[in-house]
């Protein structure tokens, strides 16, 4: 989470890059490889669980651009450009959909930039999620989100990075009560497990990027506090909603891997 304006250090590794190099990105730099492969060679499972949580954010976006009257986005730590962004899956469900991205990261701006520069309906605002007010008042926000009007509020892979003491819950209830009745909250998160390998994935995330905050299935329930969470509530993301019993990262009829239920999602509705 660096400041605003700063410039790109290929000699320090950035989250968002480690995670499109798992995800089978090029936007990364040699550092950042090799932190990933620390990952693949001490978490096996680091490169399902990515995949795992993209697919899960791209159904929950698809979900909500079919199946609802939402076409605001406003997309929270949003990572390096991949296949199948936010605005492209809602976009193509819905042309008229809107979507603000939020990253801190110089080389996501840079890239999420280049990427959206024709696309009149999507922004890119540089700001930290941990400061939610300088998101909700930056001009592009202002610009493109109508705050009278129901929003989708996609927290992906983010509140894992924000610590306790920097209350990912009053980020998520800021959020809350800046959005009407009918809006969405998405959200993935590192799921607690109990078992040695969250504890060893703790442990390389939090050396490498120093913080990292595993959670129960309860505590990212507690998170959504004041919501409604929708069917089937908050689980390992595979399982969240899949698109076929046997599609790829859709976990149905089969038994996860120990891996893939180290990322959980769930979909709630502001009342």
């Amino acid at each position: 989470m660096t400041a605003e304006g700063s410039s790109i250090d290929p000699t320090k590794p950035s989250i968002a890059r480690v995670y499109d190099y798992l995800l089978g990105g090029k936007d990364n730099y040699a550092v950042d490889r090799e932190i990933g492969e620390v990952f693949k060679r001490d978490l096996p499972g680091s490169v399902a669980i990515a995949f795992a949580n993209r697919a899960a954010l791209t159904r929950a976006v698809k979900e909500i651009a079919t199946s609802t009257g939402v076409r605001q986005f406003i997309d929270l730590g949003s990572g390096l450009p991949t296949a199948d962004n936010v605005h492209q899956v809602a976009q193509r469900h819905a042309p008229e959909s809107r979507v603000v991205y939020v990253d801190i990261d110089p080389q996501v701006l840079i890239h999420g930039r280049a990427l959206l520069e024709e696309n009149d309906r999507t922004r890119v605002v540089p700001a930290d999620v941990r400061k939610p007010e300088d998101i909700r008042t930056h001009p592009d926000t202002r610009q493109l989100i109508d705050f009278e009007q129901p929003v989708a509020v996609m927290f992906s892979a983010i509140l894992h990075h924000v610590n306790d003491e920097e209350d990912p819950a009053g980020i998520v209830r800021y959020w809350r009560d800046q959005v009407p009745s009918g809006s969405y909250f998405f959200v993935s998160h590192f799921r607690s497990g109990n078992n040695p390998e969250t504890v060893e994935a703790e442990k390389v995330l939090q050396e490498t990027f120093g913080r990292g905050r595993w959670r129960t299935d309860a505590e990212i329930a507690a998170l959504l506090d004041g919501l409604e969470i929708l069917d089937p509530g908050i689980v390992p993301a595979p399982l969240w909603r899949p698109d076929t019993v046997d599609g790829p990262w859709a976990g149905g009829g089969r038994e996860l891997t120990v891996w893939e239920r180290l990322i959980a999602a769930g979909l709630a509705r502001k009342p």
